[in-house]
């Protein structure tokens, strides 16, 4: 991937944010890595002020930090955020799965049902990681928007950075692309069968698995 190639109608500090967040989600950053504006500056071919903006809106979404002396570094997750993150969704995506499943139409339980067809054909042509996370991010996604909740969803997209990052994280372990989609598939029955509660009960292990798969990928890399 060029993560330094540019698309002139689109502002150029928004254009660097993506490309930074991307590095970040790649790996080209890491936990920890320090940023420094001025040699982004210099690999973009560009001057500071739209790498400044960039790196704010980074901030805003809590993938980089500032130090005690004003530099830049990616983000590093704590088990305390973790679980706080988590115990955000749980909390919220229970009851949006609740109520998609009492007011989705036929055709959006459709869409869900295809996606996971999708995502199934994705693990077993050995697609790469980024894709069959993002399918299983849009998902989750699916569920979400098919509320028509509009602060529900607002909630949930000011961690949707975030979530992400995790998400990458929490693909790491043994068939975890098989493990998720089962679960997936495990919920998404219950919401063709209009069964909300079970549903509701369904997201909420599902996402404590998770949880408890992040946090032994986090144990062992501290450790």
């Amino acid at each position: 991937m060029d993560y330094f190639a540019v698309n002139k109608p689109v502002p150029y500090y928004e254009q660097f944010y993506h490309s930074i967040k991307q590095m970040i989600f790649d790996g080209v950053f890491a936990p920890g890595d320090r940023i420094v504006e001025t040699q982004l500056a210099k690999d973009f071919n560009v001057s500071k002020s739209p790498i400044r903006e960039a790196i704010r809106m980074l901030e805003r979404d809590g993938l980089v930090i500032l130090d005690e002396k004003s530099r830049v570094i990616v983000y590093k997750p704590t088990l305390e955020d973790v679980e706080e993150i988590y115990f955000c969704r749980k909390a919220l995506e229970s009851f949006a799965v609740a109520h998609t499943t009492k007011i989705a139409t036929d055709d959006e339980i459709a869409s869900i049902e295809k996606l996971l067809n999708d995502t199934e054909i994705a693990i077993q042509n050995k697609e790469d990681a980024q894709s069959i996370i993002k399918l299983n991010e849009m998902f989750h996604n699916h569920i979400i928007d098919y509320t028509k909740n509009n602060r529900l969803q607002k909630q949930l997209s000011e961690l949707r950075s975030l979530m992400y990052f995790f998400r990458i994280m929490n693909y790491k372990g043994e068939n975890r692309a098989e493990v998720i989609l089962e679960q997936h598939r495990g919920i998404f029955a219950l919401i063709k069968s209009r069964k909300a509660e079970k549903a509701s009960e369904a997201m909420v292990h599902h996402l404590q698995q998770d949880l408890d798969n992040l946090t032994a990928y986090l144990n062992k890399l501290n450790n």
